[in-house]
């Protein structure tokens, strides 16, 4: 029987992915800068059994949109942004099985370094963190930290690849289990023959270094990744045991599935072996008139140049530049998430124009509003049609729109067996896929570098 994943998707910004809602007199986002405005959404996270709080990042601030980011700036999306790795110490002290991804970029950080941060993180949790790999996208990125020249989309992801290589041999391969025998007797915390050198000499990535953490819970952090280019596809059956895909449509969702779980399969692995969410926008009220009329609240709250702003760093194109009328224009490829550019054309569950993307409705992610059996009815459909695993919950106005989430539509949803109604015990991976200890399935890249495996 389907039984839905959930998790809140998040950055460390007042917006997101609908621009302007920030202003809702409901809305805490303008403290979004305080402990308190984290620990809270955790708290409520957890009460609600969601699974995990997704931390998004960008590493630049946009200025695709009319060649500046005045419209970000303004509509406060996606900038002023926090770090997401510091935001989950205090969230993950506050919850006890909450669990926790975050976004941590292979064009732009070091293997060694991130590996030891990941490591801490998944230490400080009891192994509830999750690795969201991604390989950059913003032109204002690479001006930012000083490189000339953008790596081209299908090389980020060689790139990314060698990356996380480098990162499964620091994880599974330098630590033997044990090695950190804390012996007060003999006055040795370590013993120095079960801990070894990594020796790796790539295209990309140099290291010859012990890693710096002793094996945390899980080792390697769960990981996730996106992607619907050919290269994306690749990458995410391989190395992805969470996928995210674009929703589009229906149709688009089902043929992501169905590409992701076939690229699993051609790497060894099975179907099963990758969870796949995708990103959905819920507003759920005790009546269908209810939840229509939040609809329109925050209809008056959105921000439409921010909106267009917001896709048009994820597209990679200047919205500006077109009529509002004008429909959204076929992306051909460029540095930019080739996933949200087929979501609003080609995969679109309609044509879409400029206009449709400036308010806040359907046609971008998947949009469901009503009371609890309303959407219940329609998202067990949706879900059992396209096989999708569980949802990216979109950020409206929070707490609020959390909350009615978590006491509202979830005992909907166990009510008709389709939502847990505890947390399975164990670490992030061992929730998601029980019976592995924790650590990643043999079948997995990473189990190729634990240590006396073949190479």
């Amino acid at each position: 029987m389907l039984q839905l994943l959930a998790n809140a998707f998040y950055c460390g910004s007042p917006g997101q992915s609908w621009a302007g809602l920030w202003s809702h007199p409901d809305s805490k986002a303008t403290e979004y800068n305080t402990p308190s405005f984290w620990t809270e959404l955790a708290q409520t996270c957890e009460r609600g059994l969601l699974d995990g709080i997704f931390l998004a990042d960008g590493l630049g601030v946009s200025d695709v949109y009319e060649g500046k980011p005045d419209a970000m700036l303004r509509a406060g999306s996606f900038v002023p942004l926090l770090d997401p790795m510091l935001l989950l110490p205090p969230m993950a002290h506050a919850t006890r099985n909450l669990s926790f991804g975050v976004t941590g970029n292979t064009s732009y950080e070091t293997p060694y370094l991130l590996a030891r941060r990941l490591s801490t993180l998944d230490h400080l949790t009891q192994g509830r963190v999750a690795w969201n790999v991604v390989s950059g996208v913003l032109e204002a990125t690479a001006r930012g930290v000083g490189v000339q020249n953008q790596v081209a989309h299908d090389e980020r992801y060689a790139v990314a690849d060698e990356f996380v290589e480098l990162m499964y041999k620091l994880w599974e391969g330098s630590w033997e289990d044990g090695a950190a025998v804390r012996d007060k007797a003999s006055r040795t915390f370590v013993d120095p023959a079960r801990v070894h050198a990594i020796h790796h000499t790539g295209k990309y990535f140099r290291c010859d270094a012990v890693h710096m953490s002793e094996p945390s819970i899980q080792r390697t952090p769960l990981m996730f990744s996106a992607g619907a280019s050919a290269a994306g596809l690749d990458f995410v059956g391989k190395h992805a045991e969470c996928a995210f895909i674009a929703y589009g449509s229906q149709d688009f969702a089902r043929k992501q599935v169905r590409q992701i779980r076939d690229k699993a399969v051609a790497y060894g692995r099975a179907p099963d072996d990758v969870k796949v969410f995708v990103p959905a926008t819920i507003i759920v009220a005790p009546t269908d008139a209810q939840a229509r009329e939040l609809q329109r609240e925050y209809e008056n709250h959105t921000d439409g140049p921010g909106n267009l702003a917001t896709r048009s760093q994820l597209i990679g194109i200047d919205l500006a530049k077109y009529s509002l009328d004008d429909p959204v224009p076929s992306v051909q490829k460029t540095n930019a998430s080739q996933a949200a550019a087929a979501a609003l054309t080609t995969g679109a569950q309609k044509p879409l124009s400029i206009r449709d993307l400036m308010g806040f409705g359907e046609g971008r992610d998947l949009f469901l509003i009503g009371s609890p059996s309303t959407v219940a009815d329609k998202l067990v459909a949706w879900a059992e049609d396209t096989g999708v695993d569980g949802l990216n919950l979109i950020r409206t106005v929070e707490p609020k729109g959390l909350q009615a989430f978590c006491d509202l539509l979830v005992p909907e949803l166990q009510n008709r067996g389709a939502f847990k109604a505890e947390y399975a015990p164990g670490s992030l991976r061992e929730k998601l896929f029980p019976g592995t200890g924790g650590r990643v399935k043999s079948t997995h890249p990473a189990a190729r570098y634990r240590r006396g495996s073949a190479r």
